[in-house]
Formats: C-alpha cells, sequence, structure tokens
C-alpha cells in the first residue's frame, strides 16, 4: 500500500537525522483534500524530545524526502531510492508542523487500473493468509422465536465473517443453539398438552413456528400454576437432557427441535448467511462438565456443594462453573464449547458475537480458558453489540415489546413498498435488508440502535437504498454506453477518483478492529462523491467518456465489494 511507502520514506529520514524511529508513524487523510493526500504528525511527535520547534523539525524531516527523490540519498546499504518516492507529487509543511504529502495523478490512474483489473476481488489482502478463523453468531434459543436482537447479532457476524475472508484467512461459522433448558421442557409439555396433532395440521413452517411460541408461553404459565406441571415439566426437561429417545416426550422435542432449525435455516438464508456446523448446547455441557470436575483443585474450586472459579485472581470476579445440583452453568457449557472448537477447527482466532452485556462473563470465562489451555484464551475476541428498538408508533404497535424478525422485515418490505412509485416493481426484500443492515453497521459495536423505517429505506442521504441506488446508477452508465473503459486520457484525477483508492485501506482498519461502521462511512461517502461527478460531468457522448466510464466502473467495484462486505446484495435495478 502507498501508506507503507510514505511510512518507510519518513523512517529512512529520521535515520538520515539521527532520530529515533517511533514502533508506528501515524498517517491519516487529510479532511480538505486541497491539503494533500496523507499527512503525518511525526514532526510534532518527536520535537520535544529533540528540543526543536515542530516546524523546523517538520521542515528538515521534508528536506530529506525530497533529497531522496531527486538523488540516491540513504545509508550506502539502504539506499532511499529504494523506497519508490515517485509516487510522491510534492510534501510541504502546514501548520504548527504537520507534513502533508501529495501524490501523483499517473499513481492514482494505475491505483484505478487495479481496481478495474481485479474486479470482485479488489479490496482483498493476504493480512491472515494461511490462518484458520472461527466466527460464532447467531445462537438461538430453540422454542422461542426468532427476534430482534438475533437480527442484530447476524448482520453484525456476517459482516465480521465477509470481512475476515478478505483478509485471506481460511473462515468457519458456527452456531452455537440453545437445545436443552426448563424453558425448552415446559414448551414441549405444552406442545404434548395441545396436541401435536395442532402442530401437524399447520401448513407452514412459519406457522409451526408461531404455534410453539405460543406453547412456549402456555407452558411457563402453567408451570407456576400447579406444582404437579412443574414435576411434569422436570421430568420431561430430564428426559431431554438423557436423550430419552424412547419417552413420548424426547418424539415431541425432536419434532420441535427439527422445526426451529429448518426456520433458521431459512431466515438466516434470506438474510445472506450460511453456518458450516452447529455446536449444540447440550453438547458441550456433557464436555464442559468432565473438563471442569477433572480440573477441581487446580483451575477450579468446591464451594457451598458448586464448583467455581475465583476470577478476583485476574481482577475480576467469581463465577460458578457447575451448580449444587451438579450441572454445568452457562460457563461450564462454555468450557465445553471452546473445548469442542478447537477440536473441530483448530482456529487461529476465535471470534464470537453477542450481546455487549455479557462482556464482563467473557471476561472471566476466557480467563478461565487461559488456566486450562493458554492457546483458548489467546484465540479468543469478543465482539459485543448493543440493542435496537424500533422506531414509530406504526411499527412499535404491530410489532409489541419483543420485535419478530419475519415481522420486522414484512413491515420493512411494506415501507418500501409504499414507497415505490406507480407501476414501479422493485427487489423490496433486498432493499429493506439493506435498510436494515446498513443500520445497524454504520453504529460503533456496542451501541444502542434505533431504527426508523422511514429514513432507513430513503434513497437520499445516509442509508443503505442509497448506496444501492448509487451503485445500480454506475452500473446502468456503463450498460448504456456502447465505448469501452479506458484511462488513457489527459483528464486529471478529481477527489472521486483520489478517494477510491483508498478502499483497501479503509477494509484492512475495519479487518484489524473488527469494525463494519468503517466501511459504511467510505462508501456512504463515495456514493455521495459519485453523485455529485454524476451530476456535474457529461459522459455518455462526451469527448473524455472512456476515462468517465472508467470512473463509473471503479465506483460500481468499490461500492459492490464494499456492500457486500456488509452482506447487502445490490438490485439489478432501482
Amino acid at each position: 500500500m502507498i501508506a507503507d511507502v510514505l511510512k518507510e520514506a519518513i523512517k529512512r529520514a529520521l535515520e538520515e537525522l539521527s532520530l529515533s524511529v517511533p514502533d508506528d508513524i501515524h498517517l491519516e487523510h487529510p479532511a480538505d483534500i486541497s491539503h494533500g493526500d496523507y499527512s503525518t504528525n511525526i514532526a510534532m511527535v518527536l520535537a520535544k524530545e529533540v528540543g526543536k520547534n515542530p516546524r523546523e523539525l517538520a521542515e528538515e524531516i521534508v528536506k530529506k524526502v525530497e533529497e531522496a527523490k531527486s538523488s540516491e540519498a540513504g545509508s550506502p546499504d539502504r539506499p532511499m531510492k529504494e523506497v519508490d518516492l515517485g509516487k510522491i507529487e510534492k510534501v510541504e509543511v502546514a501548520g504548527p508542523g504537520f507534513i502533508n504529502f501529495y501524490l501523483t495523478d499517473d499513481y492514482f490512474k494505475s491505483a484505478l487500473e487495479q481496481i478495474l483489473e481485479r474486479g470482485e476481488d479488489y479490496g482483498k489482502s493476504s493480512l491472515y493468509k494461511n490462518k484458520k478463523i472461527l466466527v460464532e453468531h447467531t445462537s438461538p434459543n430453540l422454542f422461542k422465536p426468532f427476534h430482534i436482537g438475533h437480527i442484530m447479532n447476524n448482520a453484525i457476524g456476517e459482516s465480521i465473517v465477509r470481512l475476515m475472508r478478505f483478509s485471506g484467512a481460511d473462515v468457519s461459522v458456527v452456531s452455537y443453539p440453545s437445545d436443552v433448558s426448563l424453558g425448552i421442557g415446559k414448551a414441549v409439555w405444552a406442545l404434548m398438552d395441545k396436541g401435536l396433532e395442532s402442530l401437524d395440521s399447520l401448513a407452514t413452517v412459519e406457522e409451526k413456528l408461531a404455534f410453539l411460541g405460543e406453547c412456549y408461553v402456555h407452558g411457563t404459565q402453567k408451570y407456576d400454576e400447579s406444582e404437579d406441571t412443574q414435576k411434569e415439566i422436570r421430568s420431561i426437561t430430564n428426559d431431554i437432557y438423557t436423550r430419552n429417545a424412547d419417552s413420548d416426550a424426547y418424539k415431541a422435542y425432536e419434532k420441535g427441535k427439527d422445526i426451529n432449525l429448518k426456520y433458521f435455516g431459512a431466515i438466516t438464508k434470506r438474510l445472506g448467511s450460511t453456518f458450516d456446523d452447529f455446536i449444540f448446547e447440550s453438547e458441550a455441557g456433557k464436555v464442559g462438565l468432565e473438563i471442569v470436575r477433572q480440573l477441581v483443585g487446580g483451575v477450579f474450586e468446591e464451594s457451598d456443594g458448586a464448583i467455581i472459579y475465583r476470577g478476583e485472581q485476574d481482577g475480576l470476579h467469581t463465577r460458578v462453573f457447575i451448580n449444587k445440583e451438579g450441572n454445568p452453568t452457562y460457563e461450564g457449557k462454555d468450557v465445553g464449547l471452546v473445548h469442542l472448537k478447537f477440536k473441530q477447527f483448530s482456529p487461529n482466532l476465535s471470534i464470537t458475537v453477542t450481546d455487549h452485556e455479557q462482556s464482563q462473563y467473557f471476561d472471566v470465562v476466557s480467563h478461565a480458558y487461559g488456566k486450562i489451555e493458554k492457546q483458548w484464551q489467546d484465540a479468543f475476541v469478543h465482539l459485543g453489540h448493543g440493542r435496537m428498538t424500533i422506531k414509530g408508533a406504526k411499527m412499535s404497535s404491530r410489532l409489541g415489546n419483543v420485535p419478530l424478525a419475519q415481522d420486522v422485515l414484512d413491515l420493512i418490505i411494506e415501507v418500501v413498498r409504499e414507497k415505490a412509485q406507480e407501476g414501479e416493481v422493485l427487489e423490496s426484500e433486498v432493499i429493506a435488508i439493506a435498510a436494515l443492515k446498513y443500520t445497524i453497521l454504520k453504529n460503533t459495536l456496542g451501541k444502542k440502535v434505533d431504527f426508523d423505517p422511514e429514513n432507513a429505506t430513503s434513497v437520499q442521504g445516509d442509508s443503505g437504498p442509497y448506496v444501492q441506488y448509487s451503485t445500480v446508477r454506475a452500473k446502468s452508465v456503463l450498460e448504456k454506453s456502447e465505448q469501452e473503459a479506458s484511462l488513457e486520457s489527459p483528464e486529471v484525477p478529481k477527489e472521486l477518483e483520489r478517494k477510491l483508492v483508498r478502499f483497501s485501506e479503509v477494509v484492512e482498519i475495519a479487518i484489524k478492529e473488527y469494525a463494519p461502521q468503517h466501511i459504511v462511512s467510505y462508501i456512504t461517502e463515495i456514493a455521495s462523491l459519485w453523485n455529485s461527478y454524476y451530476t456535474d460531468h457529461k459522459i455518455i457522448g462526451d469527448e473524455h467518456e472512456q476515462y468517465r466510464l472508467a470512473v463509473a466502473q471503479a465506483v460500481n467495484t468499490v461500492l459492490t465489494n464494499g456492500l457486500y462486505l456488509l452482506g447487502i446484495k445490490v438490485p439489478e435495478r432501482m
């Protein structure tokens, strides 16, 4: 990347001046492009150390870089000419000591050519090449509805998966469904109480899932009303835990579980996700129970009949891994889960996406991992996200307190269709999902998201459909022209072209920081610049048509690839 070239040039200049070289030389893009393509504050950072005025030191650094551009400056064994300074047009000192770099027009044309040549591969890197990365996200509670929280988790998890794949890694994706609990026992009891024939009579998976949700509520109510019912439900729960295949309850459970998993596959596919495998809570629980028990007296200790991990040794707090009844808690099950993950996938990096309220929980659990197998903790990354609410009385009244995924999607699709012009046929679901995912991913992880369907579905400004519309517009220009795109033109690259070539850099930052919001901000700016370019420049029929087609093609590539990283498709037309 060009940023690496500039950092190396600064580093060599500092060495020539016998100055210390920081581990990381900070570069940024000036807000105003007239101030250069890159800027560094390195002179201001080092000025106090060397006892010089920052601007004076900046001028000395710039002089060394400029000398290197016109000579073979540098030490005999490390000549500056090895650094490709031909991409630098000029270097200037600004303000109190900033150093601004301006890149050549030829550099931008060459970089644009790379976009055209690489196409859908543009932005991919070798950052994590030959690494195995495991991502766990969208882990449902079976027999409970797939709700708005799952949508948020899925949007973030899927984007992280795609970013990691762009890094060159071998990426596997798993879900960790909760398939055993007292709550599931309550739902199965209610299913048997209402009669399996009631479930069988329903035509669609959606209807059957809604019925199972009603069973969950019905079973919970009855559990609180009768001790006899409690005994029945606990017996059913035990049949599920022990996989008593001969019991009617377990057969009913298996039927309900199958329906839930089919629905999970359908709704996540609709959202653009696929999974390589499930690791079920019941499976992890058995493994975790055995591991924790074996390590009592070492990693874990007994306390009042339970088995605990004293997190105070890590500056944290104590948590229970096996309760007094001898059953694994969520903590104990997670020990089994991480064991199964490493046994099956051997990841170099294991990423888990959950609600941010589980952050303190994972602080303790991950330290326990490290006491069992150091690699389990070293490879572990927890990404916590905030909660999402729906803005607007209409949406709130129809969706209730915990909006279901299906209902949320259907209502956004309805809003999209209401906005369509008469006779216009839109890919409503593709646009609706873009509106939803963009709103989720534009926020920093951990922050609350307030989804406003009216603003989110707008094709003007800060929205997924706006970026989709801009992408379709670029594609449409290419389809209408009979010319071929070419960068062989005297036309000077403008702000749009100068920022298009930053895509790979933005992707790398998003990968390193697990931060899809960087992609959102960047492609929204590109979409805005492209729409201004489209308005201000005649493309088809102009003497510079081929060059401007190349710009349109680069825009289409960057926006398409950026939307892909967010899990968003591009419609055929808008």
